[in-house]
């Protein structure tokens, strides 16, 4: 396209403007919440470890003089010293509705990964699969949770027409944890835990250990999983620390045989809902009502971003155990304090002894995600 200007992002400036972008694309969305404008500004720059370990360029397409889209690409390099053959990667997608001004974006990206090697692209990742993934394709009308993305319904399309192929679906469930478990739950419940297991919350006081335990659990019991690359202790540092203020101990759960960790489930209070209306803006007051959703008004959802079940445990009979020890410390807490749903996210779409399990507590599947890859 001729009239489109593509401006690589150098600047604070730029960078505010690249956040910016999808507030006037979604400003008809009834759905559309519009991330802190602090956070995301910390998420996309050197603050975040996973810089730490890629490559990573923004741009934003200028048109007539305003911005008219914006994506990234990234090279994870930690990904690439597991798997030469790990894919480049996409993201941070965002555009009006030109299939024109898709491809060269797209476009774009894709000649910033030719150039450094890559024979694969995929996406989009904002930044990382271990981050926001995948574009929306089902579930529009429902507002997204926190650290989940949403998407306009044309962009999946879009990628589609540019000849983009389905890599991998994810999935979102909703749980309502007002409803009681399942007689055959209950009963596996009520039996004795084996000898040596004990269920406990996170412990506040030594966080720094338990996020240890966490990243250690969590890179061992998913490392065998589609497009895994390990958290490394930097980033779930980071994560703990940024997240501090939302994490409640008794939205946690820690499972341990013998005295180590072998399993852990963290659920986080929706952020989404209680900066819903700011417009990305804490100041002047949005610092307030952020303070009166989060602590007085009270918020009503939660997200599932991290659980886990080592290896060495989940292939004996204590494996079909841990999972609903957790779910169901973390569903009774919750309950107390007021939640009613919880968001189970995100599942593959062939990890099918996750969501039977998942579909046996009875929570609905209500959004998919998807990964797209196209050759370079």
């Amino acid at each position: 396209m001729q009239d489109i200007q593509i401006v690589p992002v150098t600047d604070k400036k730029l960078l505010k403007r690249f956040i910016l972008l999808p507030e006037r694309l979604h400003q008809n969305d009834p759905a559309y919440i519009a991330p802190l404008h602090m956070e995301r500004e910390e998420a996309l720059g050197p603050k975040n470890p996973f810089f730490g370990h890629a490559q990573v360029q923004f741009w934003l397409a200028v048109k007539d003089g305003r911005d008219v889209g914006r994506i990234s690409a990234q090279i994870d390099t930690l990904a690439q010293s597991l798997n030469p053959e790990a894919p480049g990667l996409f993201g941070m997608l965002a555009a009006e509705d030109d299939l024109d001004l898709f491809q060269t974006l797209l476009e774009t990206a894709a000649g910033w990964l030719r150039q450094r090697g890559m024979k694969v692209m995929q996406g989009p990742f904002n930044l990382n699969i271990n981050e926001e993934t995948g574009a929306l394709i089902d579930g529009f009308a429902s507002k997204p949770m926190l650290l989940m993305p949403h998407d306009l319904p044309y962009v999946a399309r879009n990628l589609e027409t540019l000849g983009f192929a389905k890599a991998k679906d994810v999935i979102a469930y909703l749980y309502d944890i007002r409803e009681e478990l399942p007689e055959s739950v209950q009963r596996l419940l009520a039996r004795p835990l084996p000898p040596g297991i004990t269920v406990r919350q996170m412990d506040m006081k030594n966080l720094p250990a338990e996020i240890k335990n966490v990243t250690s659990i969590f890179n061992d019991a998913w490392s065998q999983n589609w497009g895994f690359v390990p958290l490394t202790e930097a980033e779930t540092d980071y994560l703990s620390k940024s997240l501090k203020p939302l994490l409640h101990p008794r939205l946690t759960s820690l499972v341990e045989r013998d005295g180590e960790p072998v399993a852990f489930m963290i659920a986080l209070p929706n952020l989404n809902e209680a900066i819903e209306g700011l417009n990305g803006k804490i100041l002047p007051f949005g610092w307030a009502k952020l303070l009166w959703r989060l602590k007085v008004s009270g918020v009503k959802t939660a997200r599932v971003p991290l659980m886990g079940v080592r290896r060495s445990a989940a292939k004996d009979m204590l494996g079909s155990l841990l999972p609903y020890l957790m779910i169901d410390m973390v569903r009774r807490e919750g309950r107390q304090l007021g939640y009613t749903h919880i968001e189970l996210s995100w599942i593959l779409e062939d990890n099918m002894p996750m969501r039977r399990m998942i579909e046996g507590l009875k929570a609905a599947p209500y959004k998919t995600y998807r990964v797209f890859e196209a050759g370079l």
